[in-house]
């Protein structure tokens, strides 16, 4: 049966898979109670006696076309069973599978539930978290948490909570490539160990609570003796595994669990295509557990041994960042071909890797900063006499300045020591995650920050009251607007035409303020600002608007391509800057 998804370019055919061994008087109400739902049944008789054979083909027979005897010749165990059945799905062309026990004890009418998690995610493992009543054994009850605790340690994470609820759905694609590459056990180990695997090939899951149900003469085939003894054996093999995976295990926190499946059809482009993607419409990677758990271990151990982490986190982004080293790779080659007679890294493994870790390197410290342990002697400037001078005048300004070193932390100092008088406008609807974890570090980060969706007269009114406040307004001029219709002006930068936002342009036109330009290296003594007048006051007459944008434009693009050229690792655009907020990227000049 298919079941599609009329509101989304998706769709799901989808089975149940019901193993069994010799319930002979459950099965009867557990067929009848799924059969409602519609959905094609395979039932896999793993060596069952001849009593329950004999049930088995008269259910066969009564619900035929709609439900499949499979026949095991010998009696496997139960992770045998359920791997033929998903087998047998996958060959049969559904797309997932959902497993139930065949005893009776989970509720059927929860099965729309975990149809409905599917369509939601189809490429997740939607697990039964199990509700019990009183007629749970208190021994099962207990034992089951001890295998639970050794699940949260072999997948660094409470994800899956709990690993032996014979209530799941697969999709059929990831969970037949594990048992067709993987030996997993045959036996009650096999509900754990395929769930663990499956973790650590980065699938999703979600957990639908479920009633279960113990009958009290209900048939368990769990062996206390031996299904004990291989399910000790299988945590030995997995713990033996997450150590061996552990720099991994540790990186993926940082990057979200992708939970769409290739069996299903999306509308959005893998962060690997070769479709270039606004920058606006890159996910941001990295899960707010890891970026917290960094923060902790900064305020538990310090910089200097939380920054040691940051090195295996930075390799698996580069393995896994295909799009994001492409861009650097790109980057790097027109540094080089701009200027080859100057001495700039080459575009390669390891300028991408320096350039994503000089990244990595940027957020923690922009974390220390505002956790505290970022001291104002970390940070002076090149050249303090503008500074001073606008200081001391008391006017407000417009700010100019680019993704390239650190300027998030400058802010956190000036909020620290008082100095509250700086607003940065930012667009952060793509980096949330990171954000909440500044804000969590401290109370004041969201403080005179304002957030916009693009530069232009409507920003200009909110802005003006502050600049009359004598504040300073921090942009940056090295994004385009995060929507198409946004307005942007061609500038040569690095030997090629790129496009640049106007934003920056007409607001200091509204605004009538001076302009600046302020950039916050990081150097071999701590970081370095660099503040320089950029205009005393920028005028845009009506005809000759644009000659007057594109100038303005060309003169920031000139001096960031300057710094860059200072600071070549410290520009961080992962996405490929020259293409055209429409199309395609432009052409080397």
């Amino acid at each position: 049966m298919s079941v599609k998804d009329t509101g989304a370019v998706k769709a799901l055919d989808a089975c149940i898979v019901i193993p069994i061994y010799n319930h002979k008087d459950a099965i009867g109400g557990t067929v009848a109670n799924l059969a409602v739902h519609d959905l094609p049944l395979i039932v896999v008789d793993d060596g069952s006696d001849d009593a329950t054979q004999i049930v088995l083909a008269a259910l066969a027979a009564q619900y035929a076309g709609r439900l499949t005897l499979l026949r095991l010749p010998v009696n496997g165990g139960k992770g045998a069973a359920v791997m033929a059945g998903l087998r047998a799905a996958r060959d049969a062309g559904f797309t997932h599978a959902l497993q139930i026990d065949a005893d009776g004890q989970h509720d059927a009418a929860d099965v729309p539930r975990f149809l409905d998690a599917a369509r939601a995610e189809p490429g997740a493992v939607i697990l039964g978290r199990p509700v019990y009543d009183d007629s749970v054994p208190k021994s099962r009850l207990y034992g089951r948490y001890l295998t639970h605790v050794w699940v949260w340690i072999e997948t660094l994470s409470l994800t899956i909570r709990d690993s032996m609820c014979g209530f799941r759905l697969y999709p059929l694609d990831v969970a037949c490539a594990l048992i067709d590459s993987v030996t997993l056990p045959t036996r009650m180990d096999f509900d754990i160990e395929i769930l663990v695997r499956l973790y650590w090939r980065r699938i999703a899951f979600r957990a639908i609570p479920t009633r279960v149900v113990y009958a009290t003469d209900g048939v368990s085939h769990f062996d206390v003796l031996w299904d004990n003894v291989r399910i000790s054996r299988s945590h030995t093999r997995l713990v033996t595994g997450m150590l061996l995976r552990l720099p991994m295990l540790i990186a993926h926190k940082f990057m979200p669990r992708k939970a769409a499946g290739p069996a299903l059809p999306s509308t959005s482009s893998s962060s690997g295509s070769a479709v270039a993607k606004d920058w606006w419409r890159i996910n941001e990677r990295g899960s707010h557990l890891g970026m917290s758990l960094l923060a902790l271990s900064c305020r538990l151990f310090g910089r200097r041994f939380t920054a040691l982490w940051l090195h295996p986190v930075v390799a698996y982004f580069l393995l896994t960042g295909k799009a994001a080293r492409d861009a650097s790779n790109a980057y790097f080659a027109r540094l080089h071909d701009a200027a080859p007679q100057q001495l700039t890294p080459r575009p390669g493994w390891c300028s991408a890797y320096r350039h994503m870790l000089a990244f990595a390197q940027s957020g923690f410290d922009k974390l220390a900063a505002w956790s505290g342990q970022v001291n104002d002697t970390d940070v002076r400037f090149e050249d303090p006499s503008a500074f001073e001078a606008l200081a001391a005048s008391g006017r407000g300004a417009l700010v100019i300045g680019a993704h390239l070193g650190n300027l998030e932390m400058c802010r956190a100092l000036a909020v620290r020591g008082a100095h509250t008088k700086v607003t940065a406008i930012v667009y952060t609807s793509h980096a949330r995650r990171f954000n909440s974890v500044l804000a969590s570090a401290n109370r004041q980060f969201a403080d005179h920050l304002v957030e916009v969706g693009d530069f232009g007269p409507e920003t200009a009114m909110m802005m003006q009251q502050r600049v009359d406040a004598g504040e300073l307004l921090v942009i940056v001029g090295d994004r385009v607007p995060a929507h198409e219709a946004g307005r942007t002006t061609d500038a040569q930068f690095l030997g090629a035409t790129a496009p640049f936002a106007q934003g920056p342009y007409v607001l200091a036109h509204a605004l009538g303020c001076p302009v600046y330009l302020f950039f916050c290296l990081k150097e071999r003594d701590g970081y370095r600002l660099y503040f320089e007048p950029f205009a005393e006051r920028i005028d845009l007459p009506r005809k000759a608007r644009a000659e007057h944008v594109a100038a303005w434009a060309q003169r920031y693009a000139t001096r960031l391509e300057h710094y860059c050229r200072k600071a070549p690792y410290q520009w961080f655009n992962f996405f490929d800057f020259w293409a055209r907020p429409h199309g395609g990227a432009n052409e080397r000049a």
